[in-house]
This record gives structure tokens, sequence and C-alpha cells, in this order.
């Protein structure tokens, strides 16, 4: 505890109140104590290594040559590290960036004139290569690049193109019952096995055919006797539809008045599988006896003998197909 008798020299009455004054905590030394400064010099000693920076701060003064160490040497020292560390691996990463950047620049907006920037003669040589491409693409959209040139062929010739002969239109009406389970493509390239098979698909002499003649035709050409005895049928329902409407042709292009459906497709997703219209022709051939006639089938039958003009608009063989329509 403090002596409240001392009286210190930071302390000062006012009011009767003792007030501590500025500097006024300060302990006294006491007598007789010796002052601490040279003692701490003493004993403090500076490390080693700043003995040594003084000897080479001594030694820049007193005008040594240091070695100077350039940029293009910290460069060729970087390069030099070993080919698998990850600086290497990150310097090559870098390397390949670049590369793909400078190509992207390179061919960023270039166009089909950038061609005439270049020269009239590489314009004039690629010039049939675009038009045929320009006409690949305008094609209905299921006709690609990988599409079968068989397949390609026959849209561009003969599907969606109006069809009144008999003979055809049977052809047409049995191959769209074989198609089913496969693909056209496949089917149009085995189109001379089966006209063979068929006797060129004469609805007369097919209608005679016995059942010895179909046996030997299926064992003959490979084909599935019920798809032959489908034939025969189907012929043989073509002559009683001759004497009742005078053709085949007739027939088919009665419910359609006579004109081709033209439904204006523009994507090929719109394009169905059947309609209305392929179901009520599908009731009225089964009624007569027609065999492998369902709404699926006839849609297909109608399509290829240009009953419906499914072509998309913007295909050329739409206006082609329409044309051909209206001049018959």
């Amino acid at each position: 505890m403090c002596n409240s008798n001392v009286k210190t020299a930071g302390v000062a009455q006012i009011d009767g109140r003792p007030v501590l004054q500025p500097a006024g905590n300060r302990v006294a030394a006491p007598e007789g104590a010796k002052p601490l400064k040279k003692s701490l010099q003493k004993s403090l000693s500076m490390p080693a290594s700043y003995d040594n920076a003084a000897a080479a701060a001594a030694t820049r003064k007193s005008g040594a040559v240091l070695p100077v160490v350039t940029f293009a040497a910290l460069e060729a020292f970087e390069l030099a590290g070993p080919a698998g560390s990850i600086a290497a691996a990150q310097r090559e990463h870098v390397t390949q960036a670049q590369a793909q950047r400078k190509m992207r620049i390179a061919h960023y907006g270039r166009t089909a004139s950038f061609s005439r920037v270049e020269g009239k003669v590489g314009a004039t040589a690629t010039a049939p290569a675009t038009a045929t491409a320009a006409l690949e693409e305008k094609r209905c959209s299921f006709i690609t690049a990988y599409s079968d040139p068989v397949y390609v062929a026959y849209h561009d010739e003969e599907w969606g193109v109006p069809v009144h002969d008999d003979e055809l239109l049977f052809e047409m009406l049995t191959l769209s019952g074989v198609q089913v389970g496969a693909d056209w493509a496949s089917i149009l390239r085995r189109r001379h096995i089966y006209r063979e098979a068929f006797s060129g698909f004469d609805v007369d002499a097919v209608a005679k055919y016995t059942e010895k003649q179909m046996a030997s035709v299926s064992a003959g050409y490979g084909l599935d006797l019920g798809t032959i005895r489908g034939a025969v049928n189907n012929a043989c329902r073509i002559l009683e539809v001759r004497r009742d409407f005078g053709s085949f042709g007739k027939y088919v292009w009665g419910f359609v008045n006579h004109k081709p459906l033209s439904p204006g497709y523009k994507y090929s997703r719109k394009i169905p599988v059947k309609t209305s219209k392929s179901e009520s022709i599908s009731k009225d051939m089964v009624r007569r006896g027609f065999r492998f006639v369902g709404p699926t089938v006839l849609h297909s039958f109608m399509q290829a003998v240009g009953l419906t003009n499914d072509h998309l608009v913007s295909c050329p063989r739409h206006r082609v197909c329409s044309s051909s329509s209206s001049s018959a």
C-alpha cells in the first residue's frame, strides 16, 4: 500500500484535492541505482550475418565489380528448367493456348465473300462446289450428305411425282408393304429383284401365280412367301377394282378428287406417319380384300405415287411435283 503521507512531485493540490500532473506517474529511480544504458550496449551483440552484409557493403564501396544478371540471362535460365517440371508444363500449355488463339483470330469473320478478295480465279474454281452444296442444303432435311445415293436419286426423280399407271401403282403398293420394318434404301437396292420375281409387276401375270409358282419364286429370289402371297392377292383385287372403276389409278386418285394433296410442310418432324386420308383409304381397301394396306403403309404409298406432296416447301422438288400434277 502507498503511504498517503508521502508527497510526490507529480501531485498538486487543486481545491483541496490531489491532481496528477504530466509525467506524474513516473517512478523515481532509487538512490544509488546505476544507469542501464551502458550495460545494455555491452550485453547486446549483432549477428554474424549483419557483419557479412556490412563487409559486402564495404566491398562495394571499395569499387569491387559484381556480376550483372540481365533479363535475357534470367529468361534463358527459366527455359533451361527440367522438361518434366511444373513450370515446363505450364509454358507448354501457354504456348498451345496462344497458337489456338492465333488460329481463331486468323479464321474469325471469314465469309463466302472473302474468296472474292483473294482473287477471281479462286472464286471461279469454287463456284460449282458451292452451287452443289447449296442444292444439297435445299433438299428435304431427311436427305443428308450421308444418305444412300440410290435413296437420293429416288427422292430427286420419283418420290412425290404423280403416278397413274396401274403397273407402277401396283409396284409401289407392294414395295410400301415390304418396306415395313426396313428402310427404303435397302428396298430400292433390291428393286430389280422384286421386278423379276413379279414379272415386271404385270397385274394380269401376277394374279395367275399358282401355289407352286409362289414357292418357286420364294426359293429362287429369297423372298418371304407371305409377301409373295400378299402381292398375288392384291393383284387379284386390282383386277376387281378395274371392273368397277376402269383402272386402279382412277380408284386411288378418286380419294383425293384427282388432285394431289399439298400440306406444305416446313420441317421434316411435322410430316406424320399416317393421316386421316390414309386411314380412310386403308379401310376401304381392307374391305375390298387387299392385304398389307395399313394406314402407315398407305401413307407411304401416297407419298411415293404423288397422292400427297410431302416434300418440304424449301425443297426444289416440291415445286416440280406440284407443276407435274397441274399439267397431268
